[in-house]
């Protein structure tokens, strides 16, 4: 029978790295939740949107924020 876990085994669970996967173009992600691109594009401007990064002018979606549906816009000022 197996005891209780030892601090270095709570150590390394605690800091598991969950794999990440790489962030998808407008056009992957609107194929990856059922959207036209477009329409992603569309909510960027208008708000309502999945979690986007900008970066050197490319927008890029991170698939863990289109799978829990988190949202945000344009219109939304930079957090201080």
């Amino acid at each position: 029978m197996r005891g209780l876990p030892t601090p270095t085994e709570k150590l390394l669970a605690s800091t598991a790295v969950k794999e990440r996967r790489p962030p998808l173009d407008t056009r992957e992600a609107a194929t990856y939740v059922n959207e036209r691109a477009n329409y992603l594009e569309k909510l960027r401007c208008i708000g309502g949107g999945p979690v986007y990064i900008k970066r050197k002018g490319k927008v890029k979606y991170d698939p863990d924020d289109l799978d829990t549906g988190k949202r945000t816009s344009t219109s939304q000022g930079v957090a201080a």
